[in-house]
């Protein structure tokens, strides 16, 4: 009896499916200096804990994405260790904030499966739940993925495609308990820019660029247990390539928003992203923001606002995304559709 695991196929998913996920992960304080010494990161509540506290929190939390990236990595093995690419995301809400000492798991539920025409490949849709060690959900999301067949002539699934909502209303997000931005100290967070500030509609070029490093990417990939193969075996791409994780771009992006968003404290809610384009070792990535909606929050002092994210590569113009095909531009890596809170 064969003792390894090659990972699942596109039909060894059926819907309904609910599958545990290996291993539980402790985050602790060195998993947010790696984080920070990877990415530009700066956000001052995820930097401080006497500033977090003056904000009603019991201290500094981990980055909403380093936790997002830990808990992604405990489902590759099931998901994505066969897939081709991860095509996309949706209703993602951060539940509550993940503290250091925290041991997270996470567990999926097969949501949707369909073929491709070719019959190669099929996607399949999941929605992925991280909990804490109180069994409590710190986060929950959609993604699908596109993963090979094992068996080209096998027959086709019943295609299920799910109705995804385009977008969380911001009655969706959870606001983590006690925050309060009342006296929220913008000297200290590093700009003057509250929530009334931005105006729907509004292009945020962040100016800045990073080089990607390959050395960089894989760390990221190994500190987040990401097993899958594109990223580590440069014989699984027919041009000989490691493919930066996704996700290594997302917080590439988000890290990079601070020149001018430097008050989108917390990400609470992921409407919709995409992964246009491959990214790899070489390349500079840049940044721009749009601001796609605003709304007003419960919690004193906090508003939520709507953002587009977009990763570009060096060179592009801020605010061009999708020729006139609808297709994105060939220079568009990322584009994330997501809700943060800011201080009013």
């Amino acid at each position: 009896m064969a003792k390894t695991n090659p990972g699942r196929f596109f039909e060894d998913y059926t819907v309904g499916d609910v599958i545990p996920h290996a291993v539980p992960r402790t985050v602790a304080e060195g998993e947010r200096a790696l984080y920070h010494a990877l990415y530009p990161a700066r956000h001052a509540l995820y930097s401080s804990d006497v500033f977090a506290q003056d904000c009603g929190l019991d201290g500094s939390p981990i980055d909403d994405l380093a936790a997002f990236h830990v808990v992604f990595g405990k489902t590759v093995p099931d998901i994505s260790l066969n897939a081709v690419a991860n095509l996309g995301y949706a209703e993602g809400r951060f539940l509550r904030p993940v503290w250091p000492g925290d041991t997270l798991r996470a567990m999926s539920k097969v949501i949707g499966v369909k073929e491709n025409s070719h019959g190669k490949t099929g996607v399949v849709w999941v929605r992925s739940t991280g909990l804490n060690q109180d069994d409590e959900s710190v986060m929950s999301y959609i993604r699908w993925v596109m993963v090979r067949k094992r068996d080209e002539a096998a027959p086709a699934p019943e295609t299920v495609v799910p109705n995804l909502k385009p977008a969380l209303d911001a009655a969706d997000l959870v606001i983590p308990e006690g925050l309060d931005f009342t006296r929220y100290d913008f000297a200290l967070a590093g700009e003057p820019h509250r929530w009334g500030d931005y105006e729907i509609g509004e292009i945020i070029d962040h100016v800045d660029g990073v080089t990607l490093e390959e050395s960089e990417h894989m760390m990221a990939t190994r500190l987040w247990q990401n097993t899958a193969k594109v990223h580590f075996d440069a014989t699984f791409r027919p041009d000989g390539q490691r493919l930066i994780y996704g996700g290594h771009i997302i917080s590439l992006a988000r890290t990079l928003s601070f020149n001018g968003l430097a008050n989108a404290q917390m990400v609470a809610g992921i409407n919709a992203g995409a992964h246009a384009n491959p990214a790899f070792a070489g390349l500079t990535v840049k940044a721009w923001s749009e601001v796609l909606d605003k709304a007003p929050t419960d919690a004193p002092g906090v508003g939520a606002i709507r953002l587009r994210l977009v990763a570009v590569k060096a060179g592009s113009e801020p605010g061009a995304l999708r020729a006139e095909d609808g297709k994105y531009l060939p220079e568009v890596l990322l584009d994330l559709d997501y809700w943060a809170l800011m201080p009013t």
